[in-house]
C-alpha cells in the first residue's frame, strides 16, 4: 500500500472514529434532553416507608408518574403495587419500560442486634436488591437508570479525618470495634456487592451511601432526636466528639434528582451535608433551633440501658461518621442546607407549623 493510500486510510479511520464518537455524544444528549422535556416513570421498590413517601412525593409534585412497590402501605396519589420482595411476580412488569428504578426496601435497622433481626436485616436488603436484579435482567427495555439504597455506615469509625468516594476506607478492620458495629458494616457490604454483581448491562446503576436523612416528618431521625431536646435531655452523646453525617430531605430528593439528569454518575456515590459536626456540637445547634439552651447529656451507660428498653443499638449514636459528598461537590451540586445550624432552624420552623406549636 503507497505512503498517500495509507495516509488516506489512516485519515479516514480517525475521521469516524471521531464523527462516531460525536454522533454517539449527541445521543446521549438528545436523550438527556428528551427525558427532561417529558414526565420520567419512575418505580420505588420499598416506597411506603418513610424516606420514600418523601421521595415520592417529590417526584410525583414534579409531574413524573411514580409507582411504588410495597406490602403495604396507606393510600396515596400515586400507584402502590403489591410485592412480597422475595419472589418474582406481577409486580416486575412495573419495571418494564420504566426510566428509573429506586430501592429503598430493607428492614429497619432501629432494633436490636439479636440473631433474629439480623437475619432480617440482611435478606430484606441483599435478598431483594438480588430479586430486582433478576426481574430487570429479563426485560426487553430495562430501566436506564437503578439507584439502590447503600449506607455511608459502611465507612470506618472516624474521628481524624473526612471520608469520600475516593479515599474513605470502608470499615471491619478497626481494633476493638462492637461486634454490632461489624455487622453494620458487613451488611452494607454485602449488600453492594449483590447490587454491583447483578446482571444489567444496558442499564447505569448507583448505589446511594446515605447519610441520616433529616426531616420534618413523623416518625424520622430527626422527629426523634427533636422530642429528646423538647423534654429536656437533648444534650452530647458519650464523649460527644464522634461526628454525625446527614442531609437535609430537601437535599437529598435534590440531589436522586441530580443523578438522573447526570449520565457521569455511576457506582458508590455519597449522599451526605458536605458538614458533618460533632455530636456535641450537632445537639447544641438543634437545642438552639428549638429554644431549649440546656439539654441533658447521655454518658455511655446510660446510653446502653437506654438502648434495652428502646430496643436499639447504641452504635447508631455513639459510631463516628465523617462522611462527605466528594462526587456531588466536585460536579458542581449546589446543596440548599450545607450547615446544621440553617438546616436544623428550618426543619424546626417545618415541624412547628406541622404541629402549631
Amino acid at each position: 500500500m503507497g505512503l498517500d493510500r495509507l495516509c488516506g486510510t489512516a485519515v479516514c479511520s480517525v475521521y469516524t472514529e471521531m464523527t462516531d464518537t460525536t454522533a454517539r455524544t449527541q445521543g446521549s444528549r438528545t436523550l438527556l434532553l428528551s427525558l427532561s422535556l417529558r414526565p420520567l416513570r419512575v418505580v420505588i421498590p420499598g416506597g411506603a416507608g418513610h424516606l420514600g413517601r418523601i421521595l415520592a412525593r417529590y417526584l410525583h409534585s414534579k409531574g413524573n408518574s411514580v409507582t411504588v412497590l410495597s406490602r403495604s402501605g396507606p393510600i396515596e396519589p400515586w400507584p402502590v403495587v403489591s410485592w412480597n420482595g422475595s419472589d418474582l411476580d406481577d409486580w416486575a412488569r412495573e419495571l418494564e419500560g420504566a426510566d428509573v428504578v429506586i430501592n429503598l426496601a430493607g428492614r429497619s435497622v432501629n432494633s436490636r442486634y439479636t440473631v433474629g433481626n439480623r437475619r432480617e436485616i440482611l435478606e430484606s436488603r441483599v435478598g431483594t436488591t438480588e430479586l430486582i436484579g433478576e426481574a430487570i435482567s429479563r426485560l426487553h427495555r430495562p430501566p436506564r437508570l437503578w439507584m439502590n439504597a447503600s449506607t455511608a455506615t459502611i465507612y470506618r469509625h472516624s474521628l481524624d479525618r473526612e471520608m469520600d468516594e475516593a479515599s474513605g476506607e470502608l470499615g471491619c478492620d478497626e481494633r476493638d470495634a462492637p461486634d454490632t458495629w461489624r455487622f453494620s458494616i458487613e451488611v452494607a457490604k454485602r449488600w453492594e456487592r449483590a447490587f454491583f454483581a447483578a446482571h444489567t448491562p444496558r442499564t447505569r446503576k448507583i448505589a446511594l451511601r446515605s447519610a441520616m436523612v433529616m426531616s420534618a416528618q413523623h416518625g424520622g431521625t430527626f422527629d426523634l432526636l427533636l422530642r429528646l431536646v423538647r423534654f429536656g435531655l437533648g444534650g452530647k452523646a458519650g464523649f460527644g466528639k464522634q461526628y454525625v453525617s446527614w442531609i437535609h430531605e430537601d437535599d437529598f430528593v435534590r440531589a436522586l434528582d441530580y443523578f438522573i439528569e447526570h449520565e457521569e454518575f455511576e457506582g458508590p456515590v455519597n449522599v451526605a451535608s458536605p458538614n458533618p459536626i460533632p455530636n456535641e456540637e450537632f445537639m447544641r445547634s438543634l437545642r438552639n433551633a428549638w429554644g431549649n439552651r440546656v439539654g441533658f447529656p447521655a454518658s455511655n451507660w446510660m446510653l446502653e440501658i437506654g438502648a434495652v428498653f428502646l430496643r436499639t443499638e447504641t452504635e447508631l449514636i455513639l459510631k463516628s461518621r465523617r462522611v462527605v459528598p466528594g462526587f456531588l461537590l466536585t460536579s458542581g451540586f449546589e446543596f440548599q442546607f450545607p450547615e446544621w445550624r440553617s438546616a436544623a432552624e428550618n426543619l424546626v420552623g417545618k415541624w412547628r407549623s406541622r404541629h402549631g406549636k
